[in-house]
């Protein structure tokens, strides 16, 4: 019993925990074999005194239990082994406790360092979007034009989208698009007729839901970095959505030296799409011949 007790202390609380654990292989398994040799001797050592001091030098008067030298060390090494399992088992299933809190508290803190990302790009999106459509109305202040309070108007129902439904996580997409309408509306005031703009929408259904001002800057991207060329800016618009896929394409006239910059909008645009919907679209951009085009492709949730 002392035997028994001895090595299996040394094994579950020396040799698993400090070098089976972690990893240090070398150690162990000679640490083991130390611990195996000194235990077999005192197996036998004890087998021997049982036969000395307690028997008489006399096999027959020996207790059952001790008479066999391989039934003694195999019944030690056996509860050795089951206990060294038990505590095994016990420190596995702390690490894997341990490993599950861990991933969940990474798993939050990604799903925090995300929320604020997003709420950063957002916030450089709004001030770039408010900063153009003052500019404009600034201008028709100036010259005290009539359209002054219908454009004042426009821009109420897109600060109120701006401030209130920028917020949500999903809006839905008819309310995107409506307000992709009134920008488009202010814009219409600010270049008249040289403007030269189409905005076709094709939908399917009206419970689709979209990530808040998630098109609106491609195509206030479209103004801002778009060239008049014969006299007018050409801007075409397609949206389609069909089984929860959107496909939506923007294209404008663009002079060389625009279309090589892409704006704060579309490269705040790109990581949002990333964040929100990772592999569930595809972005392509096109320059050539004075046409700057993009195409989303994106799966809705």
């Amino acid at each position: 019993m002392p035997i028994t007790i001895a090595t299996t202390y040394v094994s579950i609380y020396k040799l698993i925990p400090d070098y089976l654990i972690k990893k240090r292989y070398f150690l162990f398994g000679l640490y083991s074999f130390y611990t195996l040799v000194i235990s077999a001797y005192l197996i036998v050592v004890s087998v021997f005194f049982g036969l000395i001091y307690l028997s008489n030098f006399e096999y027959a008067n020996m207790a059952p239990i001790s008479r066999s030298l391989i039934f003694v060390a195999v019944a030690v090494y056996l509860v050795v082994i089951i206990v060294s399992a038990f505590k095994l088992l016990k420190l596995n299933l702390k690490h894997a406790e341990k490993t599950k809190l861990l991933e969940t508290k990474i798993l939050e803190t990604q799903l925090k360092l995300k929320e604020q990302e997003l709420n950063y790009l957002k916030m450089q999106i709004h001030p770039h979007f408010l900063f153009n459509t003052l500019n404009t109305l600034y201008g028709f202040a100036l010259k005290k034009a009539d359209e002054t309070p219908e454009m004042i108007l426009k821009l109420s129902n897109l600060l109120d989208y701006l401030l209130y439904q920028i917020d949500k996580p999903f809006v839905l997409l008819s309310e995107e698009i409506e307000h992709i309408n009134d920008y488009i509306e202010l814009e219409k005031m600010r270049f008249h007729d040289t403007l030269n703009i189409s905005f076709t929408t094709h939908s399917s259904s009206k419970d689709l839901k979209i990530a808040p001002m998630l098109l609106l800057p491609f195509v206030e991207n479209s103004f801002k970095h778009g060239s008049i060329k014969q006299g007018e800016l050409r801007i075409k618009i397609d949206l389609k959505c069909e089984n929860q896929i959107v496909w939506f394409s923007i294209e404008n006239t663009a002079s060389i030296t625009e279309t090589s910059q892409k704006g704060i909008g579309l490269d705040n645009i790109e990581k949002r799409l990333d964040l929100l919907y990772d592999n569930n679209y595809t972005l392509d951009v096109e320059d050539k011949k004075g046409i700057f085009k993009v195409t989303l492709k994106l799966k809705l949730k």
